[in-house]
């Protein structure tokens, strides 16, 4: 029988994060995770860091033909990585 008074982990993480005003924080690190998903193997392989601002991905890749391809498919990521979210985190990504 459980204890009605006991919390979880996962409600405990997410009052932590909602306590500390960073109840976004918890769908941000989901896009992070889901970059490599999304973009694949050999854009990830050319992926220098991945960050998130205030509603903004900040990529950064190694070779100036992989930025201008991604700059193309921005609005496709914007989507599919919100939509790994569950969420409307992000609202542009800047590819440096």
């Amino acid at each position: 029988m459980s204890d009605p008074n006991l919390t979880t982990l996962g409600e405990m993480i997410k009052a932590f994060y909602h306590e500390n005003h960073r109840d976004g924080a918890i769908d941000e690190q989901k896009i992070l995770d889901a970059w490599k998903n999304v973009v694949g193997d050999f854009i990830n392989s050319h992926t220098l860091k991945t960050s998130i601002k205030n509603g903004v991905l900040y990529v950064k890749v190694d070779a100036d033909s992989l930025k201008n391809e991604l700059l193309y498919a921005k609005s496709m990521l914007i989507k599919k990585l919100n939509s790994k979210a569950e969420n409307e985190i992000l609202k542009d990504i800047v590819i440096i």
